[in-house]
């Protein structure tokens, strides 16, 4: 074994400038003369959240055939989607929009932010990005913030509230050099610093200043301005606060408490030296405060709320109030919410609340990225998760979320389709928007990611290579008897109902693909889809087609073309607009200099699989997977249609076993559906 080289491994990890610049230090002018080259430092809390955030970048996305923003952070591009979050474009808009309008100074910058929602809808997720977010951020260049200590007589005071170092100045100069900024900052808000010294910082100002009779460029030589590093683990920008039971609570958490030993030293409790400024409040100054199940507080902590956001102040023992900067945020579930509706006493509180709704999610593709974070086949090292697995879970999950559509020839399976972009006969896409204004409470009821996670895992555990979705399906409708959280048995009901909808949709979804895995045949297709155009063309163009057989000139090939359509559910009554819609597709392509491919069209393409299925199907004998002999030919042929599987949709050799022998089985009971 080779020695571990310490000096080698450490230099190569160790950023030398980049760890001096984080912990730059400075007189108070050379703070002025970088605030200079970056008068963006002197931003508020609400200011540099919306800007970071914004640091990552905005795209567009579609929703609901409504083009919102798609902002790139809260995919978490910090710890490459760790903490990611999908479906909740609408939420984070809303939320983003709060952000922009504190940044201006709008009015939300003096209220609580309110997260509200079902259990496992990402409300802490949210919250645990912007904290990571934030602090990533002030580590950058352009994210940099700083705060300063006092130097006096050999001792060094840090400002105990990570202050800014301009509320050092009086304010009529502070107003001038901020107003200076302002017009340097390349920013479409106003840039303030509307806040008071902390009693330990102003303690200390006035000493200083009764030393040099007034003199503040004296008084501030004392001041060393410095790098603040945001870090939540260090306690420094950011707090966080969780209910605990009635009799330990102490609003003391919030806002500090004296320190005793002080006392002894000072002679007094009003001394603001002898108080320890490391209440969460305190601690958040400067950055984010979170609380945790906030409507869980007692009503004394929630008093302490109405003050911290509505004047950005808190009140220590003793001493008179001190400002604070800092987005207060808080999550909850819609039990405790319901309850502070009801409460009329808490009236004033709800006056200093912004909720933003954070539902479920109910687009499928993005509850099966939510699947796949923890369960992609990165995460989950020697085990196959066989195709469709997470898919058809999200899909159940989905469907409990959803209200039973008010239009009759809608099944809620359907409505969970076109929610996920698809286009079914008799509906569009812009039938969404009209489907989602006629519920009230899609999205905030259903099942948890966290109750699918649970069950996936624990058939992950089991001593086996490869999971499938029925041991998925089967685990989620066992749990269902000992769910926490439903108790109803008509819900129950309800959801194991929904699971045979799944296992369904499942069964024809396997069909497709073994279906698609023998006709995968591309020069069989081929060969039939030039002979369907040549039939299509002359009926079309009331011609002959030549027979290459007989060189004979023959009628086209009716019966042809229509076992063909029919396998689209193409009725008689529609084969002409049918033809000629090809016919027309062939004809653009051309003018713009292209060749027509059968893949191009995803309808033709799926009628000749079909078609070529049913040619095939005899010959293979896939039936005779479900007796006990095979005959040499057809097991050749099996093997084929197996490999195939494995190649175009991910099957392992276990599963595409398993799944050929279970469609095997449901042809051999003649259980077959027509094309939906």
């Amino acid at each position: 074994m080779t020695e571990l080289d310490l000096k080698g491994l450490l230099s190569t990890s160790q950023d030398v400038q980049k760890y001096r610049d984080e912990h730059w230090e400075g007189s108070f002018s050379d703070y002025l003369a970088l605030l200079a080259e970056n008068p963006l430092a002197i931003r508020t809390a609400h200011q540099r959240i919306y800007d970071m955030v914004l640091s990552y970048g905005v795209d567009e996305t579609e929703v609901d055939k409504e083009t919102v923003p798609h902002y790139r952070f809260f995919t978490d591009p910090i710890e490459k989607g760790k903490d990611g979050v999908f479906g909740l474009e609408r939420s984070l808009n809303n939320l983003m929009g709060i952000f922009k309008a504190a940044a201006h100074g709008y009015g939300p910058e003096r209220r609580v932010l309110l997260l509200h929602g079902p259990v496992g809808s990402a409300k802490s997720t949210i919250v645990r990005l912007l904290k990571k977010g934030l602090e990533a951020y002030t580590r950058t260049p352009e994210g940099a913030l700083y705060t300063f200590s006092w130097h006096i007589d050999g001792e060094i005071i840090p400002s105990p509230m990570n202050e800014e170092p301009l509320l050092l100045l009086p304010e009529d100069v502070r107003a001038d050099v901020i107003a200076t900024l302002q017009k340097k900052a390349d920013v479409t808000y106003k840039l303030r610093q509307n806040f008071e010294l902390s009693p330990v910082s102003r303690y200390y100002l006035e000493l200083l200043l009764k030393r040099y009779e007034g003199d503040y460029q004296k008084a501030l030589d004392h001041v060393v301005v410095r790098r603040l590093l945001i870090s939540e683990k260090d306690r420094v920008g950011i707090g966080t606060f969780m209910p605990k039971d009635e009799k330990n609570q102490d609003s003391t958490e919030l806002t500090g408490d004296i320190n005793y030993r002080k006392i002894a030293e000072l002679g007094t409790d009003s001394d603001p030296r002898a108080f320890n400024f490391d209440g969460e409040f305190c601690v958040a100054n400067r950055g984010i405060v979170e609380f945790i199940e906030v409507l869980k507080l007692d009503v004394a902590f929630l008093y302490d709320l109405l003050t911290a956001s509505q004047e950005h102040k808190i009140k220590p023992k003793k001493f008179a109030q001190t400002d604070i900067d800092e987005v207060i945020i808080g999550h909850t579930n819609e039990p405790e919410y319901n309850r502070l509706q009801s409460n009329e006493l808490m009236e004033a509180f709800r006056d200093r609340t912004i909720k933003i709704d954070i539902p479920y999610n109910l687009r499928l593709e993005n509850e099966v990225k939510i699947y796949e974070k923890d369960f992609g086949t990165k995460e989950v090292p020697g085990k196959h998760i066989a195709p469709h697995t997470l898919a058809i879970a999200a899909m159940w999950a989905i469907l409990t979320r959803l209200e039973e559509p008010k239009k009759a020839n809608l099944s809620l399976l359907q409505k969970l389709k076109l929610y996920n972009g698809k286009s079914l006969p008799g509906y569009t896409r812009d039938n969404i928007r009209e489907l989602r204004e006629e519920t009230v409470r899609e999205g905030l009821e259903g099942i948890s990611p966290r109750y699918i996670q649970d069950k996936i895992s624990n058939v992950l555990v089991r001593d086996m290579p490869c999971i499938n979705p029925f041991m998925v399906m089967n685990e989620l409708e066992e749990g269902l008897d000992h769910h926490s959280l439903i108790s109803d048995p008509e819900i129950k009901k309800r959801y194991k109902d929904m699971l045979l909808v799944v296992r369904e949709e499942y069964e024809e979804i396997i069909k497709n693909e073994v279906q698609r895995a023998i006709s995968a045949d591309e020069e069989a297709i081929a060969r039939l889809c030039g002979n369907y155009i040549d039939n299509v063309k002359a009926y079309t163009q009331n011609e002959k087609v030549k027979n290459p057989y007989t060189g004979r000139d023959e009628e086209p090939d009716e019966r042809l073309m229509r076992s063909i359509e029919e396998k689209i559910n193409i009725p008689d009554t529609r084969k002409e607009d049918f033809r000629r819609e090809i016919m027309n597709y062939i004809g653009a392509l051309a003018v713009e200099g292209k060749s027509f491919h059968y893949k191009t069209n995803e309808r033709l393409h799926r009628a000749l699989e079909l078609k070529l299925f049913e040619d095939q199907k005899d010959s293979i004998k896939l039936t005779s997977l479900v007796s006990t002999v095979v005959d040499k030919d057809t097991q050749e042929k099996i093997e084929v249609v197996k490999g195939r599987l494995m190649r175009d949709f991910g099957y392992d050799e276990i599963s595409a076993t398993d799944v050929l022998n279970y469609v095997a089985s449901i042809f051999a009971r003649g259980d077959t559906k027509e094309e939906q």
